[in-house]
């Protein structure tokens, strides 16, 4: 009799919204490995960015994640509110196996995904996979994103939604994985209704703690072979970059969203 593989690869380049979600898998789907790349440099970000939007924009943007991290430390009485409320855990289990890679695009890590044959893959906070990468991967490949799509794709899904008064779209979305970003087929979406304690430090951390179950059902279709993905809506379909530091102080100071 053949075994049913069960195995599930969590590819991510790491910290605490990650980690939160992981451990919580591991304690639904025991055989579970963890691929961690290697951050992207702040410096390589900028570039990419300034690339695409100009240096001016993607100068605003990174000190408004700069503004963040350094306000994290006023943010992390609410932070531990939501992974104690959710009966999660910000440290990583010890007990997963983890396997580092310079990149999750680099052949190395190809190879070690072929060898590990894992019935599932799960992407979180992580870098956009190459076509390359995609096609080298012979399972399905299933990303949490912290906004819903398509009309909040990209970063900072949460807070544009606030900011854009769509309160009613404030929310994550599970979907498969595609050569786009976050253009897959969705598979699971949660909304839900932020506290007035949270901001941009803590929306990413409340969407991915209140949507380990729709990670979980996804999983679980995929690993059972009845995955039931739905096109994205017909409606506005927007990348999103996290705000540039003149606009959220203006947001902060007009519209209390901070």
């Amino acid at each position: 009799m053949t075994d049913i593989n069960n195995r599930l690869l969590v590819m991510t380049a790491g910290g605490v919204n990650p980690n939160v979600m992981i451990n919580a898998l591991a304690a639904r789907f025991p055989d579970i490995h963890v691929f961690l790349e290697q951050p992207e440099s702040k410096s390589a970000i900028l570039r990419r960015r300034a690339r695409r939007l100009g240096w001016i924009a993607a100068a605003g943007q990174m000190a408004t994640m700069v503004a963040s991290r350094l306000g994290k430390r006023f943010t992390l009485r609410r932070s531990q509110q939501i992974i104690a409320a959710h009966g999660l855990c910000a440290e990583l289990d010890p007990a997963i196996p983890v396997s580092h890679f310079a990149a999750l695009n680099d052949e190395d890590c190809h190879r070690a995904a072929s060898l590990l044959k894992p019935a599932a893959i799960f992407t979180i906070s992580c870098r956009l996979l190459t076509p390359a990468t995609l096609q080298a991967l012979q399972c399905p490949v299933i990303n949490f994103h912290a906004g819903i799509n398509p009309a909040y794709r990209g970063q900072m899904g949460g807070y544009w939604a606030l900011v854009e008064r769509d309160r009613g779209n404030f929310g994550a979305t599970v979907h498969l994985v595609d050569r786009g970003v976050d253009t897959g087929a969705i598979l699971y979406e949660k909304r839900l209704k932020p506290s007035p304690a949270d901001t941009i430090a803590t929306y990413p951390l409340l969407l991915t703690a209140a949507s380990v179950d729709i990670a979980v059902n996804a999983i679980e279709d995929a690993l059972s072979g009845s995955l039931a993905p739905q096109p994205p809506s017909s409606g506005k379909s927007v990348l999103r970059f996290p705000p540039t530091i003149w606009t959220w102080l203006w947001n902060g100071m007009t519209k209390r969203i901070w």
